[in-house]
């Protein structure tokens, strides 16, 4: 019997333009009231990068928000277009082509998100920066911004694209700057009724900080910091797209650490990992009202919730479409291990939640305060 098991989450889902974003209009979908937009908070005084000393960062656990969908009942998926396709193009890359290369360049763009959920403990997502009109936006999960237990917006919500947790100087981790969250944009659908069909989420991000962390002797750390500007002057964005067919060839890109139900362990969450396949609507799992997702043959586990699906990359520029966000992890064939990613389909609704974000600027963080 298939069966869909958790969330992959830290805690374990052509408009020419110059500059700016020209956003068509959606024919359908979620209404503006849809929208839910919330002020990111911190514990601390100051900004919320300040939190994140390489400890805390180390420590962060890809906490398993379980979805158990193994009750799921046995209907197909209903996954459709609700109007006409759209699309968005990547930063940088606004009616350009690029040649074809034969190996995998993985994205800047990807990214780990650290944060403290409802509960208290330091949790992490991936994510991606996507464009957007001021280059300051975050595609994700949106279980991986708003905790449905203790029903409130994750806390110290902190984005480094390209993260790599090796044991070489701190400038291997967040090579180009860590960009705290102003707003989180998600969808009222998974906010109020924890609907898994609208698992995603689009963050607005301040400019980021450049940080070098220096250890102390007597132990403690020592930071060096200064702003570097916006996240997608620095990194890109990616593309994004709705409204697509179901069956679409795509890159799923993220952090994976997590076990699978038999126990093993194949990903430490250090490095970036990726999938490849053709999409196909997954079944529907009531007890989650899934009812319209998409996903292919990928091995991911807990930590690469949040990831995109990237429609038409290019290795070359490193740039596509986001079509999806990794939600789900599913075991299909009943032998507990993780063998299928699906992510919510991208329509209208989503575009709506995409546009609100796209369009709000965002400028310096709050003072640095160590």
């Amino acid at each position: 019997m298939s069966r869909a098991r958790k969330a992959l989450g830290v805690a374990i889902p052509l408009a020419a333009l110059s500059g700016l974003v020209s956003l068509p209009a959606a024919n359908a979908g979620a209404s503006a009231d849809d929208v839910v937009s919330a002020a990111a908070k911190t514990t601390t005084s100051g900004s919320a990068v300040s939190f994140w000393t390489p400890d805390k960062l180390r420590k962060a656990e890809n906490a398993d928000y379980a979805l158990d969908v193994t009750g799921r009942s046995g209907k197909a998926s209903n996954s459709t277009p609700d109007g006409p396709p759209g699309s968005v193009p990547p930063i940088g890359q606004e009616g350009a082509k690029s040649p074809k290369v034969k190996h995998v360049n993985l994205p800047n763009t990807v990214g780990r998100v650290f944060f403290i959920d409802g509960k208290g403990d330091w949790k992490y997502c991936s994510a991606t920066s996507i464009q957007g009109k001021y280059r300051n936006l975050v595609a994700t999960s949106a279980h991986c911004v708003y905790d449905t237990k203790y029903n409130r917006f994750h806390s110290n919500w902190v984005f480094i694209p390209s993260y790599w947790d090796g044991n070489q100087a701190w400038e291997g981790k967040a090579p180009y700057g860590i960009y705290e969250a102003k707003t989180f944009n998600a969808h009222d659908d998974f906010v109020v009724k924890e609907d898994y069909d609208f698992d995603y989420a689009f963050v607005n991000v301040f400019n980021g900080y450049k940080v070098e962390w220096k250890k102390l002797p007597g132990g403690g750390w020592e930071p060096v910091q200064k702003l570097i500007g916006r996240l997608g002057d620095n990194v890109g964005g990616q593309g994004f797209t709705w409204n697509r067919s179901t069956k679409a060839n795509v890159f799923s890109f993220g952090y994976p650490a997590g076990e699978h139900p038999d126990g093993d362990k194949p990903y430490t969450g250090r490095t970036m990992k990726w999938c490849y396949g053709k999409t196909a609507p997954m079944p529907a799992a009531a007890k989650f009202r899934i009812e319209e997702h998409v996903g292919f043959k990928c091995s991911f586990t807990a930590g690469a919730s949040g990831g995109p699906f990237v429609y038409n990359y290019r290795n070359t520029s490193r740039t596509g479409y986001v079509i999806g966000v990794n939600s789900v992890a599913w075991d299909t064939d009943g032998n507990d291990r993780y063998d299928h990613i699906s992510s919510p389909y991208f329509n209208s609704d989503t575009y709506k939640i995409y546009k609100a974000a796209a369009n709000r600027w965002t400028g310096n963080p709050p003072k640095w305060t160590p």
